[in-house]
């Protein structure tokens, strides 16, 4: 473990072993941190919401995974609720002045790039990329495997494997990341026709999507995960663009 000296690290914090924390950082008490984090200057973890009902005598927290790469100017705030939790999964890279609001809760391997701001409780899956300076509305969920353009404005939720841009615009299956993934062909296959059969111009998604599993066609876990996404949420789902079906042939 190595704790710089100009760094503040609070009196009941739990810093896994190996972690590394830089000049300035500043790690509360309300913290956990797993093996081998590592937090950069001027990052500050486990500070109070910014929800002006928050009783700062709650007891709540912030859980960093393991392996987690935490940059320069990084803020994520601790949860509302009396014994929970903001929580990033290991192996996840938080780019410079990016911030984790309150009771967010992050997968692993999740990377945000520069200047991107969660609202509260946003959730985001395993593997997921958020583009520089993309703007995620509170209570939105970015499914696993799904890429956010930079500078995106997502007030939708972005389902699984999917690309978005702009604003709740899906542009398409995020296949090279799958492809990356080592997918075998057959469940790129289902999950290309998935995406086609619930992204129709009209019509209701969460239907559609619950029809096409109760339909029995589809043996992967993938593409099973996608459909099953649309049955969860508060929010409403972002809808492709017209011509993204066919764009998820390629």
């Amino acid at each position: 473990m190595s704790i710089h000296p100009t760094a503040i690290v609070e009196d009941g914090a739990q810093v896994g072993a190996g972690c590394t924390i830089h000049p300035y950082a500043i790690v509360t008490r309300h913290c956990e941190l797993g093996e081998g984090v590592v937090v950069h200057s001027f990052a500050v973890l486990g500070g109070d919401p910014q929800d002006l009902h928050f009783d700062p005598a709650t007891r709540s927290g912030v859980r960093i995974g393991a392996g987690t790469v935490i940059r320069e100017h990084v803020t994520v705030h601790r949860a509302t609720k009396p014994d929970s939790w903001t929580e990033v999964g290991a192996g996840c890279f938080l780019m410079a002045c990016s911030h984790v609001a309150h009771d967010c809760r992050l997968g692993d391997r999740v990377i945000l790039a520069n200047a991107v701001l969660l609202g509260g409780h946003v959730q985001i899956g395993d593997g997921a990329f958020l583009g520089g300076e993309a703007l995620i509305h509170q209570f939105e969920r970015i499914g696993e495997g799904a890429m956010v353009g930079g500078g995106a404005e997502v007030s939708q939720d972005v389902p699984p494997f999917s690309m978005a841009t702009r604003r709740n615009e899906v542009i398409g299956l995020n296949v090279v990341g799958l492809r990356r993934r080592g997918l075998p062909r057959p469940t790129l296959a289902e999950l290309k026709r998935a995406f086609r059969a619930v992204n129709v111009p009209v019509g209701n998604m969460r239907e559609i999507a619950a029809a096409e599993l109760a339909s029995g066609r589809y043996e992967s876990a993938e593409a099973r995960r996608y459909l099953e996404f649309f049955a969860g949420g508060r929010r409403s789902i972002a809808r492709a663009r017209r011509g993204a079906g066919e764009a998820a042939e390629d």
